[in-house]
């Protein structure tokens, strides 16, 4: 596989973690209480990314092939969950 190729393959496999990435860090800087995290919005973001990637490669491992609902299901369930837990949403 062409270098080129390759990296075509990895930012499409890392494309929905992104997304969903930069959604949540986003919103929850809008919905959240300021005091709730003490961490800039991209450092959140980042986090939750490479949560969401774990989940990726976790369900590529798993199921053998990438693009199942399944997987998508536990990377939002993963990533908001990671969200959740970096915005301090437990002390409501």
């Amino acid at each position: 596989m062409a270098p080129l190729t390759l990296l075509n393959h990895l930012l499409n496999f890392a494309a929905p973690a992104a997304a969903l990435a930069l959604a949540l860090a986003l919103g929850g800087r809008f919905l959240m209480p300021k005091s709730a995290s003490r961490l800039s919005w991209w450092a959140r973001a980042a986090i939750v990314f490479v949560v969401g990637c774990a989940v990726l490669a976790a369900g590529l491992w798993y199921y053998g092939r990438d693009g199942k609902m399944a997987t998508y299901a536990a990377l939002v369930l993963a990533m908001a969950t990671a969200q959740w837990l970096l915005g301090r949403g437990w002390r409501g």
